[in-house]
Formats: C-alpha cells, sequence, structure tokens
C-alpha cells in the first residue's frame, strides 16, 4: 500500500529502534510491586528494558530468557501489552533520528529476586499511582485531582465541551452515582496528562506549570512513557484476576485464605468482603487443603491451601465479579 503524502509536507527519513520493556511485579507482603532501575544518568526511574536480540525467535522467548538471566528464576505468566511510539514522550530514550517503539510486557514472578547488577530495587506500585489504592478510604491526593479536573472541565470552550469533558471525568473517577472502576488506571492516567496534572506531561514545555501547586499528589514520575506502560500493566493486570487464576502466580506454593485475600486487594486497591470473597473461590474449586496449620498475626491458627493447577482443565472459563465490601466512590464538593 501506498501512502500518499500530504502536499507542503515535507517528508523526514527515521530509523526505527526497537526494545522490550518489562512490567515485573511480585507481591511483596501481600502489597504490588513492580521492578524499577534507575537510568545510567540519573533522570529517575525507567522499567528494566532492553534491545530486542536477533536470536530471539520470538519476543516472549526473548524476554522470558532476559529475566532468567538476571533473576536466576523462571518466570509465570507473560502477556504482551502494547506497543508504544509516541514521539513527544521518548524524551530523548534515541538519538533525534531514531524512532523509538517499546513492546511493553506484564511479567509475573512469584519471589522479589534481587537484580544488583542491573541497579534495579522492588518499589510499591502506588507510589507512582497513589490515588489507585482506595483499601483505607478515599486517597489523599483525590482532594488535588478534583480540584484540577473541576478547572480543566470550567476551561472548556462552550458548553458542549464542558459537558464532553465532565463526562470524562466522571467516567474515569467516578461520582456520587456511579462507583470507581478500579481497571480503568491507563484511562485515568491518560486523562491526568491531559490536563497536565503529572509531572510527564510538562516536559519541554516553556509556559511555566500553571498546576504545580497540585502535583505533590500526582505520584513519581518515571523516564520516558514508562508510567504509561505501568499503568497499563496495571489495567490488565486488575482485569485478569477476575476471569484467570493468575493471582497465584504472585503467591507462595501454600498460603492462607487470608493471604490470598490480601494480595487481591493489593492488586485491585479495594477492599474485598471477606465471607463473599470465601464463597467464590470455593465455588470455583480454586485451592484444595495442604494438610498443615501456621499461625496467623495474631497468633491463631489457619489452615493452609494450595492452588489447584488442574483447576483450568475442568472450568477453562473462570470468571466472576469481585466481591467489594463497598463502592468507592468520588465525593463531590463544592
Amino acid at each position: 500500500m501506498t501512502r500518499t503524502r500530504k502536499p507542503g509536507r515535507t517528508r523526514s527519513i527515521e530509523r526505527v529502534s526497537v526494545e522490550l520493556s518489562a512490567v515485573l511485579v511480585a507481591a511483596i507482603g501481600e502489597e504490588p510491586h513492580v521492578l524499577t532501575v534507575t537510568a545510567d544518568d540519573g533522570r529517575g526511574q525507567a522499567l528494566p528494558s532492553g534491545p530486542l536480540e536477533p536470536q530471539d525467535r520470538t519476543l516472549e522467548l526473548g524476554l522470558r530468557a532476559w529475566i532468567a538471566e538476571h533473576a536466576k528464576q523462571p518466570v509465570g505468566y507473560v502477556e504482551q501489552l502494547y506497543t508504544f511510539g509516541d514521539r513527544d514522550r521518548q524524551q530523548k530514550v534515541a538519538p533525534p533520528a531514531v524512532r523509538a517503539l517499546s513492546i511493553g510486557y506484564l511479567a509475573l514472578v512469584p519471589a522479589a529476586s534481587r537484580f544488583d547488577e542491573l541497579r534495579a530495587h522492588w518499589h510499591e506500585w502506588y507510589r507512582y499511582f497513589p490515588w489507585e489504592d482506595w483499601r483505607n478510604g478515599e486517597p489523599k491526593g483525590m482532594a488535588a485531582i478534583r480540584r484540577v479536573c473541576r478547572a480543566w472541565i470550567a476551561e472548556g470552550a462552550g458548553n458542549a465541551e464542558r459537558d464532553a469533558r465532565a463526562a470524562r471525568v466522571q467516567g474515569a473517577f467516578g461520582s456520587p452515582k456511579e462507583r470507581w472502576n478500579e481497571e480503568r488506571v491507563l484511562e485515568r492516567y491518560e486523562l491526568l496528562y491531559e490536563i497536565g496534572f503529572v509531572s510527564e506531561a510538562l516536559r519541554g514545555r516553556r509556559d511555566g506549570d500553571a498546576r504545580s501547586h497540585e502535583r505533590s499528589s500526582s505520584g513519581e514520575p518515571m523516564l520516558a512513557d514508562h508510567r504509561r506502560i505501568l499503568a497499563t500493566a496495571i489495567s490488565r493486570l486488575r482485569g485478569k484476576i477476575k476471569y484467570r487464576p493468575v493471582i497465584f502466580e504472585l503467591i507462595p506454593p501454600s498460603f492462607t485464605l487470608s493471604q490470598l485475600q490480601g494480595t487481591v486487594e493489593g492488586l485491585a486497591g479495594i477492599r474485598l468482603h471477606k465471607p463473599n470473597f470465601r464463597r467464590l473461590v470455593a465455588s470455583q474449586g480454586l485451592v484444595e487443603p495442604t494438610g498443615d496449620m501456621i499461625s496467623d498475626t495474631r497468633g491463631r491458627p489457619a489452615r493452609l491451601v494450595r492452588f489447584r493447577r488442574d483447576v483450568m482443565l475442568e472450568h477453562p472459563g473462570l470468571a466472576g465479579r469481585l466481591p467489594v465490601v463497598g463502592h468507592a466512590r468520588v465525593r463531590r464538593r463544592h
């Protein structure tokens, strides 16, 4: 297919570089952590990434080989996310004449291995998205988000645009009548990027930072578009845990039901109704007792269980909504 050029548009020839970016997720003490590396020039944190090697037969095999080499352990669940290549979000990750494409992957590891040679560290992912954790009520940063969203809506040119902006905000962040949807992580980040609330949106701008007084609640920025890749991974994983038992890739071989629920709550950023959660696990036949007991945090004995690996053969279409304690909503303030 021949691509026609628009009149008056000069044609520029760019080289393209392709790299793999990995969102490695581990649960540490039931809290979701992501592996980040320190940029060579000290510009900030980034996701582990590297060039696509010619000897890799497939992208996934290349990623698995990289993780096995550096983590000294096999990786469990791996899923390709998306190909990222926005020009204005490259932030000099490649020379100006090179268009950098990054193929993002989500990978789940059962333990937080050390990556000392890469200057890599595990961090809770809520340090990058503080507004996504509703387990203990409304996050602290939501008040600032409401303010910048109201200001952005008011800046709309005409009633139609203001109504459209209000609908986008309501869909992303919920309202008194519409509950918080934990899966819309990427949608929320993209909206906050457009508004100018997150630091990445202000790189290279010369018009000042009109919302700098609000950005203390915007989370820690990442190199280039890596926070966007991370948001994509969190959205995907939060949706995936509802219909595939990928949660068991993140926990030990034997565990208590409380540990299982705590890990799911950590990933989803919401509290779950304990009796209903246990009924859901039991109805799907996801676990079986090991015959062993362990003392919980209060010293009471708790039964250890393990994941039934053959459950996917019996029920390949597992699905079910998470039994949420209550609907998290964004309160409307005037």
